[in-house]
């Protein structure tokens, strides 16, 4: 059962991440794992007109991320401690990305998470990556999550 929905992880990363909010839209969320679109713009395009491999490793790592916030609430210094990508295929040109981020470990401290972008509208991934986050403990008082993110 989520402990945050989709229009509460829209409003953690509002008020939490606003750096990407306008740029990323939860599609859907199950217990184990979220679809994520990346709004493509010209903002995510390297020399060449193609997309450029950070706006790729950013939408697999919020849609990890979301993936996680949903099952432990509202916790901000959830953070990555390991990351890999692998860059398969060029992206469709003019179209948004969309990732699918399952939750594979699910421990006491440490998330593993593999996702999976797609170019909407093709069938094969333009690349995967494997993300493991740490979660921080829930007996941590809250003013210190504040005080940290002031």
């Amino acid at each position: 059962m989520p402990q945050m929905e989709i229009p509460e992880l829209h409003d953690f990363l509002a008020q939490e991440f606003p750096q990407v909010a306008d740029e990323v839209r939860i599609e859907a969320l199950t217990d184990d794992s979220i679809t994520v679109r990346l709004k493509v713009s010209d903002r995510h395009l390297r020399p060449g007109g193609t997309l450029g491999g950070p706006a790729m490793f950013m939408l697999a790592d919020v849609a990890a991320y979301c993936a996680i916030l949903s099952r432990i609430g509202w916790r901000p210094l959830a953070v990555t401690t390991n990351a890999g990508i692998d860059f398969l295929r060029k992206p469709a040109p003019g179209r948004d990305l969309l990732c699918e981020a399952t939750i594979l470990k699910f421990g006491r401290v440490l998330v593993v998470v593999e996702a999976r972008i797609f170019s909407e509208g093709t069938a094969g991934p333009v690349a995967r990556a494997n993300l493991t986050y740490s979660i921080p403990p829930s007996d941590r008082p809250s003013e210190v999550i504040i005080y940290l993110n002031a």
